[in-house]
């Protein structure tokens, strides 16, 4: 860039102004430089800019005489004045360079930032009072970043204290809202809430199959039965509708207790509510607890990928209008944006929580929840996820600014432990995947004595018993190797004394990490690696630099650090260990001063700032048909 034969028309743009720039950028350096700077505008600069832009023209056909005798201004042979302009592409270009490209610095939106927003509707009760239904709806859809089409199910008179009529729309209504979505905003997830009748649940049924025929659209299911002041807004009729028509085509259902009982028709606790909505025909379930008591806010998830208790300090708030309406929208949301549902729900419960933190006295009653963007930025709304049935636990963000930068080596002999040591790497993990009793505890053993002597660290990966008995200092531990353990597996390897790092892939996998208590956290694979299969997608910085922002404990980038370059790229996003197995090379000695260096360098470089949300790491299970396998 920089040079005058790269300054050639952008979209749209008359050569005009390519040659000019061309000119200019021929004579004088400095010009070069004023030529592609950004073109900054506010409100009422359109008329300013546009008159600008012709008077370039004009100057270019003027000093132009190469340009041949046809080549017009820019304004030349269009209607002037503002009414008639016509502005391509929905109005981008006002955020363009003068040449068409797009504006680029820090910090200000280009054309190539306004991405596409996934749509989700919402098929559900607007309350006259703001605070529950729709208008929640709409604020957690904000706050994901997703454009919610607001389809009214049922008309609702109420305010902050009580609701005084409830009346379901012609289902007639609810066809022509649909209809008139269909082809212009179809969705990538539909969220169900109030319904009020049977007939409208069974129009909802069928716009899921006839929407499902040409694309794979998410279901979330909240089946409201009644309001936080008593009203009942379900009969048994719509029930019955919910249970037998909208369960089967659900891919998430997030009933309270109380509702989950009601569709399962049995009173239990809440994991076995949700096993049985499961079977019922919901993909998966989410039986929230955050209206009864305790010290933790508790949700029982059963998903495909996980199950447990989802934990957070209860907000002591007196405003919680709209809480169910705001967490089964924002796990919609996240299905909209690709996640699946175990980790939709980590994200659900984050946002929830971040919406009664805002909620604002509105009215007598209870005030409305207010979910806002930027939610999942706080490290202390990231819940644990308990292993099954064990109690649900919460672990505070520990502070990590203070942890000291390295480099992690991982290697799979005492011989090439005691190579990367006099390269000058002082945390190694001894990494042996198969091998006899014997052997490993004399690779071990060899590998303990010759980190000791240089004081440096030893992870045992896997083997926590020898590693504990030959005086390692930590082991590492996948999340599958945890829930293999055990409960008493889990509680000897803590009592142990051995310090603990724990994989973790995805936002499940994250709070469910979080809930041990490790000495760190591996956030991987950053880049694709051939190290080991991987099913998931690779993280990349943008993940990297948001699990180090949200982690609460100290986290190590590991999978695919092959340069000195991605040493530093990862160390800029703030973690605290980096891993490198293959970029160690045949000579640690000679490749590891480079890798120490970068490093270092990226310790000091400007932080990588975390996106609001991460990007989704599991791919979502293909759908085929219009209902669940478990109802079939």
């Amino acid at each position: 860039m920089g040079r005058a034969d790269r300054l050639r028309p952008g979209p749209g743009e008359p050569a005009c102004l390519a040659r000019a720039a061309r000119a200019s950028a021929a004579g004088d350096p400095d010009r070069r430089r004023r030529d592609r700077r950004t073109v900054t505008r506010g409100a009422g600069d359109g008329a300013r800019f546009r008159c600008r832009v012709a008077e370039l023209g004009r100057r270019a056909v003027r000093r132009s005489g190469a340009d041949g005798a046809r080549v017009l201004p820019c304004r030349a042979g269009r209607p002037r004045g503002l009414a008639r302009r016509t502005d391509s592409d929905a109005g981008f270009r006002r955020r363009q360079h003068a040449g068409g490209r797009a504006a680029g610095p820090a910090g200000r939106r280009t054309v190539s930032s306004v991405r596409v927003r996934p749509i989700v509707w919402s098929i559900a009760g607007n309350d006259s009072g703001g605070g529950a239904g729709i208008a929640a709806d709409l604020r957690a859809a904000g706050a994901f970043g997703v454009h919610l089409c607001p389809v009214i199910a049922a008309l609702t008179a109420q305010n902050s204290r009580a609701v005084t009529r409830v009346e379901p729309v012609d289902p007639r209504i609810l066809e022509d809202q649909l209809a008139a979505l269909e082809h212009d905003m179809p969705p990538a997830a539909i969220k169900t809430g109030l319904l009020g009748s049977d007939a409208l649940v069974q129009v909802v049924a069928r716009w899921v199959d006839r929407l499902r025929a040409r694309r794979a659209v998410a279901l979330v299911v909240d089946p409201v039965q009644a309001s936080s002041t008593g009203t009942v807004f379900a009969d048994e009729a719509t029930l019955s509708a919910i249970r037998s028509l909208l369960l089967p085509r659900a891919d998430l259902v997030t009933p309270n207790r109380c509702e989950a009982a009601a569709l399962a028709g049995i009173v239990d606790d809440p994991a076995a509510l949700a096993r049985a909505l499961r079977a019922a025909g919901a993909s998966a379930a989410a039986v929230t607890g955050g209206d009864e008591g305790g010290e933790l806010a508790v949700d029982w998830i059963e998903t495909e990928h996980a199950c447990g208790w989802l934990a957070l300090p209860r907000v002591d708030t007196a405003h919680v209008h709209g809480t169910g309406c705001t967490f089964a929208t924002a796990a919609a949301a996240a299905l909209a944006l690709g996640f699946v549902a175990a980790d939709a729900l980590v994200l659900a419960k984050m946002a929830t929580a971040n919406a009664l933190r805002q909620g604002y006295p509105a009215g007598e009653g209870a005030g409305p929840v207010a979910a806002g963007a930027g939610f999942a930025g706080d490290p202390g709304l990231l819940p644990t996820l308990s292993f099954d049935t064990e109690p649900p636990r919460w672990v505070p963000a520990r502070p990590v600014a203070d942890h000291r930068i390295e480099l992690y080596a991982i290697v799979d002999s005492a011989a090439r432990v005691r190579q990367v040591l006099a390269a000058g790497i002082r945390t190694v993990q001894l990494r042996i995947k198969h091998a006899e009793l014997p052997a490993l505890e004399e690779e071990i053993r060899a590998s303990v004595a010759a980190c000791r002597e240089c004081g440096a660290r030893l992870f045992v990966n896997d083997h926590w018993k020898p590693a504990a008995e030959l005086g390692a200092d930590g082991v590492h531990l996948g999340q599958q190797d945890l829930a293999a353990l055990g409960g008493a597996g889990r509680r000897a390897v803590a009592d142990s004394g051995l310090a603990l790092g724990v994989s973790s892939h995805s936002l499940w996998e994250l709070a469910r990490a979080k809930a041990l208590c490790p000495d760190y956290i591996a956030c991987g694979p950053v880049w694709p690696t051939t190290a080991k299969a991987m099913p998931w997608r690779t993280q990349g910085l943008d993940n990297l630099s948001w699990w180090c922002a949200a982690a609460g404990a100290p986290v190590v980038a590991i999978g695919g650090i092959l340069t000195a370059h991605q040493v530093r790229a990862a160390a800029s996003c703030g973690a605290q260990l980096v891993c490198v197995l293959r970029g160690l090379g045949d000579t640690p000695v000679s490749t590891v001063p480079f890798l120490l260096d970068a490093l270092h360098a990226g310790s000091t470089d400007t932080p990588v700032a975390p996106p609001a949300l991460p990007h989704p790491t599991i791919a979502p299970p293909p759908r085929s048909g219009t209902t669940n396998r478990a109802a079939a």
